[in-house]
């Protein structure tokens, strides 16, 4: 396994939300805690993780029979508890070719996961509550 260095930020001690970057790549300040709250609501419980490429292909692979990296993958784990992977150095790949900087568009991916969390598969109206939620956090 890489040697990464592992961030866990710390959230107030009545949330069910942690969030962990175990790589060298750079967190931004984002509302996640109050973007989670607005999507999956403050009963949910979420875990975020921030790891390398290598352990996200390995999960695309197993869980999306993808044999690539790919900049977020979400996992329900139940009705009101789910996970969600980046890989951080994929999303500031991919940003320009959304025509969005690296903080947005990881608050973007942010609300995409949270909203396959909450049942959403992709479509128009998935679409038009990733643009409502990218625009109320803006």
């Amino acid at each position: 396994m890489d040697t990464l260095q592992q961030v866990t930020l710390i959230m107030p001690s009545n949330t069910n939300f942690s969030i962990i970057n175990k790589t060298k790549s750079k967190l931004p300040r984002l509302p996640f805690l109050s973007i989670k709250d607005a999507i999956v609501g403050p009963e949910y419980e979420l875990s975020v993780s921030c790891i390398s490429a290598q352990t996200q292909k390995k999960l695309n692979k197993t869980y999306r029979q993808k044999d690539t990296t790919t900049n977020i993958l979400s996992f329900p784990l139940s009705k009101n508890s789910g996970e969600i992977t980046f890989d951080l150095k994929k999303v500031e790949k991919d940003c320009p070719n959304f025509k969005m900087n690296y903080s947005t568009f990881l608050k973007f991916l942010f609300i995409h996961g949270l909203l396959h969390l909450k049942g959403y598969e992709h479509s128009a109206t998935m679409e038009r509550q990733e643009k409502k939620y990218l625009k109320q956090f803006s």
